[in-house]
């Protein structure tokens, strides 16, 4: 797993000298930046697979999946590698098994803060990622209060409740 980090860190270094407007996050210590915010999917690019259950990858140093994300947190559309098992089955049920459609947009939160406390002295082996399917428009709902203000209350609310999640069971 080593050697596979360390080339994705070259190729980071190597994309952020060709191209300053693109963002990775590979470490943990690179996801914190957004940790416990709110952020909407553009893109998933499985590495790996799932068929009768078997999560099939390339290798044991290859990351499972990779997704674009927006984040207001984030100045541009971010690239995040996806290395822990769970984040990547979450990812997959959402986007292979059930999918989405066109008036719908998969959202995510990235966490190392928001497990029981039972869990907190495991919290580097647990998965981080916070899975939902939302109604299109729930992103900006969320994120900007000044999205159609005009939409209050339950009205707001049913326009932002997820439609399908997949949350760890150590952060409930």
């Amino acid at each position: 797993m080593q050697i596979k980090v360390e080339k994705i860190q070259q190729d980071k270094k190597e994309s952020t000298q060709n191209n300053m407007s693109e963002m990775i996050l590979v470490k943990d210590s690179e996801w914190c930046a957004i940790d416990g915010e709110l952020c909407k999917v553009i893109k998933f690019i499985p590495w790996g697979s799932i068929k009768n259950g078997k999560i099939s990858v390339l290798n044991k140093a290859t990351p499972y999946a990779s997704v674009v994300i927006e984040c207001k947190k984030l100045p541009v559309e971010t690239t995040g590698f996806i290395c822990h098992k769970m984040d990547f089955i979450h990812l997959w049920k959402a986007f292979k098994e059930r999918g989405t459609q066109e008036s719908e947009e998969v959202l995510i939160f990235w966490s190392k803060k928001h497990y029981n406390k039972l869990y907190k002295i495991f919290a580097a082996f647990l998965p981080r990622l916070w899975v939902m399917i939302c109604p299109k428009g729930a992103f900006e709902s969320m994120t900007d209060p000044n999205y159609k203000p005009e939409i209050q209350g339950e009205a707001r609310y049913k326009a932002e409740k997820p439609i399908v999640e997949w949350k760890p069971e150590m952060m409930r």
